[in-house]
């Protein structure tokens, strides 16, 4: 502690010896300073404030139906790429600084400068933000805040538009794509409808479920035409033994035109019945159809039919062993009612045994259709699935235009509305530079300057102070120290001398607060 403090005493000693070299650069240094500072151009700092309202009762209203755009996350990007280069440019044109005639530096240099003064910064957290800039020239400083709030306000209307537009366009070129697309699978699948029409039904079953459903219609009808043929045949012999033999050929005439009369209205109703439903299916399918064919096969042996009863009643009517009627009015109620079930036997039997005919050839023909309807059927599973998909996607892309044309129309409505809460505007006092803060700056800064040239001074021509340190310093042994015996004319002169150099000290204390003051009085006015 104790050699601590001895070389403090020996830098102090050092730097007195030099107070003067210290002083003088201490003055300058302040008198420089000062100067500059007082010659330093005004600027002024021209500001704008916007309020940016995103509390839009037509967001909660279009909620499902628009796209819902962040405008806070969009304000938070624009206020951070608002100071670009293509901006500051625009701003130059805008607020009539442009240098024309200016080389491609001085061009440069004006931007750079631009980009260094502007800024834009939220206040809070409530959208409210802040424009400033600092010139020397007040209009100029009013002008390009002015553009700068013009640039922001059509900087965030103009993004959202643009983006709107581009997704539009995309959208478009899409929805172009798939609509091809689905035209392509939509003739495809025509195609293949036309050339399997025998395929397809009204109810829309597949093949298996086709042989199965004529398979079970079938055996149906086999088991009702074995019933049918079971109920002729006891009718035939119930009637056998109450027939009597015919006495005329006037009761036979008349025995036959009853037994006409019987058989023909049920065959004549099947006959209308077939006629109306192959009207139906000529509506729905055309001529090849298998359906089509089949009910006109079916009403070709219905004609054949009714045309083979007709003539069996007749010659049952004619023919003397007949069992069918009795002699003019002496034949029995009985006899007659079991002819009357006889001819409706025959009728139905011949009936079902056409349509066992019928459902035996369609059966057969589904069988042979069996052996490709696989191959066939996953055709057409894979062309439904393609024009489903198609027109999914086709769907969904219209749906989605719809939407972005819908967001684009609301965002023109006002999502956001900008609200300039304080105007350009200038104060007429000049915001910089602040000369209260920095002409004290420059004297702590002239004094620290010349405390270090004098310690930098007594470092390049050292004293020894102290014997001590002369022995140390030499590695020789000292033999003695005199003493200097000062005078009083010399004590005298020392004391002046360090009141010269204090009083020269405060003066440049008191020049720079005199100065200090001027500076407040002119800032106050």
């Amino acid at each position: 502690m104790e050699e601590l403090l001895e070389q403090l005493s020996a830098f102090s000693r050092g730097m007195w010896r030099f107070r003067w070299h210290g002083l003088v650069v201490a003055w300058v240094v302040a008198v420089v300073g000062a100067t500059v500072v007082w010659r330093l151009p005004d600027r002024y700092e021209a500001s704008a404030r916007i309020y940016v309202d995103t509390q839009s009762i037509l967001r909660p209203l279009m909620l499902g139906l628009a796209v819902q755009p962040n405008v806070d996350q969009q304000l938070q990007m624009l206020s951070r790429t608002l100071i670009s280069r293509p901006n500051v440019e625009k701003l130059i044109h805008m607020a009539n600084l442009d240098l024309k005639d200016a080389s491609i530096p001085e061009q440069e240099a004006l931007i750079e400068s631009l980009t260094n003064k502007l800024s834009i910064k939220a206040v809070g957290r409530d959208n409210f933000y802040q424009l400033s800039y600092l010139d020397s020239n007040p209009e100029k400083a009013r002008r390009v805040i002015q553009s700068l709030v013009s640039i922001f306000v059509e900087s965030s209307l103009g993004a959202s538009r643009k983006d709107t537009n581009s997704a539009k366009l995309f959208l478009d070129e899409q929805i172009k794509a798939y609509r091809a697309k689905l035209e392509e699978a939509e003739t495809r699948l025509k195609e293949f409808r036309l050339r399997n029409i025998e395929l397809q039904t009204s109810s829309g079953k597949d093949s298996a479920n086709r042989l199965t459903e004529l398979s079970g219609l079938l055996e149906q009808a086999k088991l009702e035409l074995r019933e049918a043929e079971t109920a002729r045949d006891t009718a035939r012999a119930q009637l056998a033994g109450k027939s009597v033999v015919a006495a005329s050929g006037s009761a036979s005439a008349s025995v036959d035109s009853a037994a006409l009369a019987l058989a023909t209205p049920e065959i004549d109703a099947r006959l209308e019945a077939q006629r109306r439903h192959l009207d139906e299916l000529l509506q729905r399918f055309t001529d090849q159809h298998p359906e089509v064919l089949s009910t006109r096969r079916l009403l070709k042996d219905l004609e054949e039919q009714k045309r083979r009863e007709v003539d069996d009643l007749r010659r049952s009517a004619a023919a003397s062993g007949s069992a069918i009627v009795a002699t003019g009015s002496n034949a029995s109620p009985a006899a007659l009612e079991l002819s009357k079930l006889l001819a409706s036997s025959e009728v139905q039997v011949a009936t079902l045994r056409a349509r066992v005919a019928e459902f035996t050839a369609r059966y057969a023909v589904a069988r042979e259709q069996m052996k490709t309807a696989p191959a066939l059927e996953a055709e057409a599973a894979q062309l439904n699935r393609d024009y489903d998909i198609h027109k999914k996607n086709y769907e969904g892309l219209v749906t989605r235009r719809e939407s972005a044309t819908m967001s684009g129309q609301l965002e023109d409505a006002g999502v956001a509305e900008f609200r300039l809460i304080d105007p350009p505007r200038v104060p007429p006092k000049p915001a910089a530079p602040n000369r209260l803060l920095l002409l004290p700056v420059v004297l702590v800064a002239g004094l620290v300057l010349g405390v270090v040239i004098s310690l930098a001074m007594s470092q390049l021509r050292p004293v020894f102070y102290q014997g001590g340190e002369l022995r140390n310093k030499l590695g020789l042994p000292l033999l003695g120290v005199v003493t200097l015996v000062m005078t009083e004319t010399q004590q005298r002169q020392e004391r002046l001398d360090r009141l010269r150099f204090l009083g020269a000290l405060g003066a440049l204390v008191g020049v720079m607060l005199l100065v200090m003051a001027a500076t407040a009085l002119k800032t106050m006015k």
